[in-house]
Order: structure tokens, then C-alpha cells, then sequence
């Protein structure tokens, strides 16, 4: 009897103009475009197993071990629901192909990373539903028609279709969102030298969601209308700009102040929203006297929401970066950067006053990666489900 499964990942990926806002919260289109860095899925990845077989009693979704209930209506049956009416449509035009889109799926996925902490868990792990979804029932479709359906699961998931520098543009079809989509600005290849340093600073779920936070935002906060209106429709063409003539102090600037222009959108909002916390602000502190240094900004600062760091660098900084941080936060584990281990320093003529030094575990961790490719198929030998359709591991 034949076995229709697939195994895929997905990455990560950090916005440097950030999505927040929705003018319609059942299509999940958002207030303004977004553009994101796709991180490397050798460092951080949601992997999903998909199943299709007529003896499953329901649909059912495992997340890192828990099952996970699908609720109608929801995000997750919204998605699956996309997906088997895709593979109906493609067995209608082909009808040698076997039946299976009136199957029930079984689906597993695990998160080599803290879900729902500021590390963009649900856009990985949404782009890796329906990617593998896609490989399973085998369909024609690319991954920009892809990231219309994982958009309606995250918002941020569309732009996990695609490895490089992602678009999501926003769309003006507020009627079906047939054109709000991902598109790749620049795929990784464009500007290899791009890494990130991401600094732990709470591995926890946070207290306000962004889905709540959001609704919230739109409601209350008359600065998200002028950032609507009049700074994110010029700061993505800056950064597309920037990111096409491979200019990192004008990436770097446009990222910094658009990370600080969301927090304070976030803090206009009523009553207010506080993702970051003292040891966010104290990067922010450092990064600050850094780029002070040097006539062009070497680092780039990012926050979601939540109050890890994300501090985007070229390949020939990344070592001081890491240095420079590891001053201010100490780590119990040592950290490697190109093969060597990295000690805690100062750069030259740099103050050491804009910060306290912090004790150990304020930084619970340090993840060094760069730019990575978008979703990739894996092989039988990395399934999540066992002969049954089971996960191989439950929490």
C-alpha cells in the first residue's frame, strides 16, 4: 500500500521593516508591506511532517511533541483547509493521480528553537506546514502562490517561502488578498556576507501575543497611522535599494529606526505594550556606541515583539560584535565564531559607561547564524512520523 508523506523545513526570518497592523483579520492582511533577512536553517528551523491516509479518523497536529487541536475555523484548519482544496483541484486536472485530497492528514512538527518567544516560531513553523503540504500532495505551485495560504496562518509565515531578502507586499485586493504576497527582493547568494548575532535574552512566551497586541495597536494608537501613511511606503523602497547596491550603513539605519518606530507604536498604544525590557534597551545602548565608532553604522539592532535582539553584521564585524556583547553578558557556555572560540573585549576608544556590566544569564544565550535559503525537502530518514502516523516523539 502506498505511503504519501512528506518532510520538509523551513526557516526563520527577522523583518528589518516590520509587519503590525491588520486592515482584515480573517484574511490576515496587514496595515503595511514588510521586508525580512531569512535566517539559516542550520541554526534555526521548524521541521513538519505531513501524512495523507484514508485509515486517519481526523486531522491531526502535533507541535514539538503536544498535540495541538485544530479548531474549525482557526488558523491551522484555514490552512489545511487551503491546501487539500489545492490537491482537489489538482486531481480534477489530472485525474491519473490518486485520490487523496478527501484524506485525513496527520502532521508533526518540532522547533529546534522556543516557540512563541520573540523567535518568529510561527512563521517558521506555518511555511513549513504548507510547504509540506505542498510536497505531499505533490502540487504545481510555486512559493509565491504558497505564501497566500501560510499567510493566513502568520502573517510573517509568507515570507518564510522564500530564503534571501523577502518583500510581503501589502495588497490592495481587500476583498480576497489575492496580491498580497511574499517576493523575493534578493536571494541569499546576492549578499552571503550578511550574518546575524541573536542575543536570548528571554526564552519565555511572552505576555502580550502579537495577534492580541495588534488588535490592540490598530484600535488605539494614532502613530501607526502615520506610520501607515507616511514612513513605511519610503523605507521599503530605501531598504530594497540598499539591499540591491549591497550598502550596509543605509540598511543598517533604515533597520534600526524602524525597529525603534514599531516599539513606539507599541507604546502608543492604550494602555501600552513593553516588549523589550532593561537588557533590550541596554543593546540597543551598545550597539549605539559602537556604530558611534566608525563613520558608518557595523551593526544593525532589531526587536519583534518580544526582547531578544537581532543584531544584523557582515562577516568581517561579527567577531568584535560578539566580543562586545559577550563584555556586557557574560556566558556559561563558550561561544565560536568561524571556528574559534571568542573572548570578552572592548573595541578601541569605545566608552565603556553607556552600560552596566550584567550578570551571568541576563543574555540567556547567543545564536550566531547569517542568510539562509527558503524551505527545503528532507529525506524519509528525517520523518516525524512513525509507521502509524504517530510522532516518533511525544511530549
Amino acid at each position: 500500500m502506498s505511503v504519501y508523506q512528506a518532510t520538509t523545513s523551513a526557516p526563520v526570518n527577522i523583518a528589518c521593516i516590520k509587519y503590525w497592523g491588520k486592515r482584515n483579520e480573517k484574511l490576515i492582511l496587514p496595515t503595511n508591506s514588510s521586508l525580512s533577512v531569512t535566517l539559516s536553517q542550520d541554526n534555526l528551523r521548524s521541521t513538519t511532517t505531513a501524512r495523507a491516509d484514508p485509515s486517519f479518523t481526523a486531522d491531526c497536529l502535533w507541535l514539538n511533541g503536544k498535540e495541538d487541536i485544530i479548531k474549525p475555523g482557526g488558523r491551522l484548519h484555514t490552512c489545511i483547509s487551503e491546501m487539500k482544496r489545492l490537491r482537489a483541484e489538482f486531481e480534477a486536472a489530472n485525474p491519473d493521480q490518486p485520490k487523496i485530497a478527501s484524506h485525513n492528514v496527520h502532521i508533526a512538527s518540532f522547533n529546534n528553537f522556543p516557540t512563541a518567544a520573540g523567535l518568529a516560531s510561527s512563521a517558521s513553523g506555518f511555511a513549513a506546514l504548507v510547504y509540506a503540504l505542498s510536497r505531499l500532495y505533490v502540487l504545481p505551485h510555486g512559493p509565491e502562490d504558497l505564501s497566500l495560504i501560510a499567510r493566513r496562518g502568520s502573517g510573517s509565515a509568507c515570507r518564510s517561502l522564500f530564503g534571501g531578502f523577502v518583500a510581503w507586499d501589502m495588497g490592495i485586493d481587500d476583498a480576497t488578498g489575492s496580491d498580497s504576497k511574499a517576493r523575493q527582493v534578493a536571494p541569499e547568494s546576492h549578499w552571503p556576507e550578511m550574518e546575524a548575532l541573536i542575543c536570548v535574552v528571554n526564552d519565555a512566551k511572552k505576555g502580550t501575543s502579537s495577534t492580541s497586541g495588534m488588535q490592540r495597536t490598530v484600535v488605539t494608537s494614532a502613530l501607526l497611522q502615520h506610520r501607515i501613511d507616511s514612513v513605511v511606503p519610503s523605507r521599503m523602497a530605501a531598504i530594497e535599494r540598499a539591499i540591491a547596491d549591497k550598502r550596509f550603513g543605509d540598511f543598517a539605519e533604515i533597520t534600526m529606526r524602524d525597529s525603534n518606530q514599531f516599539h513606539a507604536v507599541a507604546l502608543d498604544t492604550y494602555p501600552p505594550i513593553f516588549y523589550m525590557n532593561d537588557v533590550s534597551r541596554a543593546i540597543i545602548a551598545i550597539i549605539t556606541e559602537y556604530n558611534s565608532l566608525s563613520e558608518q553604522p557595523k551593526a544593525a539592532y532589531t526587536y519583534d515583539a518580544g526582547p531578544n535582539a537581532v543584531i544584523y553584521a557582515l562577516t568581517p564585524n561579527v567577531r568584535e560584535i560578539a566580543q562586545l556583547v559577550l563584555y556586557y553578558f557574560p556566558q556559561a557556555e563558550k561561544v565560536v565564531i568561524g571556528g574559534q572560540v571568542v573572548e570578552a573585549a572592548l573595541p578601541k576608544g569605545f566608552n565603556e559607561a553607556v552600560a552596566k556590566r550584567w550578570e551571568l544569564g541576563a543574555v540567556k544565550g547567543l545564536i550566531h547564524t547569517r542568510v539562509g535559503d527558503g524551505p527545503r525537502v528532507l529525506s524519509d530518514n528525517e520523518a516525524l512520523l512513525d509507521a502509524q502516523g504517530i510522532p516518533k516523539t511525544l511530549a
